[in-house]
């Protein structure tokens, strides 16, 4: 009897840390953590296109001017 009562607990507590931690991915993975990622992800994008346009105008720059070409 004393084994039962200890196996039914161990499933009872089993169960509830299973349920709690599903909660816990689900609302992970929702559509507001979705959206910071995706947010987070085009702001990268966005600063790398912005330094890389950057420092492409700035080399452009250094190469008519080693070539003599007029600036644009």
């Amino acid at each position: 009897m004393i084994k039962r009562v200890i196996w039914m607990s161990a499933g009872i507590a089993i169960g509830v840390i299973a349920v709690r931690r599903v909660s816990e991915l689900k609302q992970a993975a929702g559509p507001q953590s979705l959206n910071r990622a995706v947010g987070s992800l085009t702001d990268s994008v966005n600063g790398f296109t912005r330094t890389f346009r950057t420092s492409m105008n700035e080399r452009e720059v250094e190469l008519r001017a080693a070539l003599g070409l007029d600036s644009h």
